[in-house]
């Protein structure tokens, strides 16, 4: 493990398990009877160390093995030369169940302490309960100790990755919020315009119109009145444009069903998507801005769903006005899944709930109809109101 990377924590055991290697290593080469035992206390610290220093080691799982190989090598010698490298087991425990994965470093922990307790009694050692319950009392120390903390890690790693994702989902909300707050605003500006300034310089081209027909043929006003009306009619026109240019970023260039028949065109759904279709049905009306933009997004973000989770061939969109609402509906053929079950975790969820939210936000109903291998049906329902929708025929004003 990198050191930059600890905690202070980390770094204080780290140190602790040098020292406590060290230390134990100094006890077997004062206690050894020979030379041998001294040289070879010698060598597994050296080994150890090496091992401390070398950045491969820390950077590289294989290198970490090899070089735990030679540990154990080494600390088998000093086993066999003098019973005091019984205690060096204890921080091996550590060493091996950090470096190897689970399924090795538990059963290389047990061989460790049986050869330790082996050793002992080669060694001439008398038989007691202490010979057998130490090492092993250690290893299990060992092994609780260093599974209890993996364990403490992968659910603060858990519940740190949550965090950051309830932290990036409240700014993606928060910037939602304030697209949807510039969308009203510039939709009551573009109405305002509209029904105001527009209305009223369209109302004074036709008054100057018939006031430039009631003049007397030559009269020295009728110049007036022509540049008035141009000028009128060129403000007309740019408050129209001003007004267009009002209109939602992904609106722009058309109608929703326009928006939604491009968000259909073959490759909008990404390499190997599913085929997507979409249709209309009923008369076709004008809705409010936050209608198109609402039923825009759910439309978009149900795609990026089925794209994602639901590996379908096949998906429909399709908009149908009523003389009362009008309903989106995306159907696909893919996986399917229980929508009971589905709830926002650190993997994901928030879609949907999204979704509901902004048609509710809007008085609609948002309903998810799907099982296992069924497929998945996403309707939404937002109501029509006779004095903010009116039919595309007539909205030529």
């Amino acid at each position: 493990m990198d050191p930059r990377s600890l905690t202070p924590a980390l770094r204080a055991l780290r140190v602790c398990l040098h020292l406590l290697m060290a230390g134990l290593l100094v006890l077997a080469a004062v206690r050894s009877d020979d030379g041998a035992g001294v040289a070879a206390a010698v060598v597994t610290g050296a080994v150890y160390a090496a091992g401390s220093a070398l950045p491969v080691v820390r950077r590289s799982p294989r290198a970490a093995a090899l070089w735990l190989a030679a540990l154990c090598a080494s600390w088998l010698v000093l086993l066999w030369l003098t019973p005091e490298g019984l205690w060096v087991a204890f921080p091996l425990y550590f060493l091996q169940l950090h470096l190897l994965p689970v399924r090795w470093s538990l059963p290389a922990v047990g061989l460790t302490a049986c050869l330790a307790i082996l050793s002992y009694v080669r060694h001439g050692a008398a038989l007691n309960p202490g010979v057998f319950i130490g090492p092993l009392l250690g290893a299990a120390v060992a092994v609780a100790t260093v599974l209890g903390y993996q364990a403490l890690y992968r659910e603060s790693e858990r519940r740190r990755r949550m965090v950051e994702e309830l932290i990036a989902t409240r700014a993606e909300l928060a910037a939602a919020e304030r697209h949807a707050g510039t969308l009203a605003e510039r939709e009551r500006l573009a109405r305002e315009i509209h029904d105001t300034l527009a209305q009223g310089l369209s109302s004074i081209q036709l008054l100057l119109r018939a006031a430039e027909r009631a003049l007397p043929e030559g009269s020295p006003a009728a110049g007036h009145i022509e540049q008035a009306r141009r000028a009128a009619q060129d403000n007309l026109a740019e408050a129209r444009r001003f007004v267009r240019e009002l209109s939602p970023p992904d609106l722009e260039h058309g109608s929703l069903a326009g928006a939604l028949e491009r968000l259909c065109e073959p490759g909008q759904a990404g390499p190997g998507g599913p085929r997507v279709r979409f249709s209309v049905s009923g008369t076709p009306a004008e809705l409010p801005t936050p209608y198109e933009v609402a039923l825009l997004r759910i439309a978009q973000s149900a795609l990026a769903n089925t794209v994602r989770h639901a590996g379908a061939s096949r998906a429909e969109i399709t908009l149908t006005f009523m003389d009362a609402s009008v309903t989106l509906d995306v159907v696909d053929d893919g996986k399917g899944f229980d929508p009971a079950a589905v709830s926002p975790s650190s993997e994901g969820g928030f879609g949907l709930p999204a979704m509901r939210a902004r048609a509710e936000s809007l008085g609609g109903t948002f309903t998810v109809e799907s099982g296992p291998g069924q497929g998945t049906a996403i309707a939404v329902t937002l109501p029509l109101r006779s004095t903010g929708v009116t039919e595309v025929t007539g909205a030529t004003s």
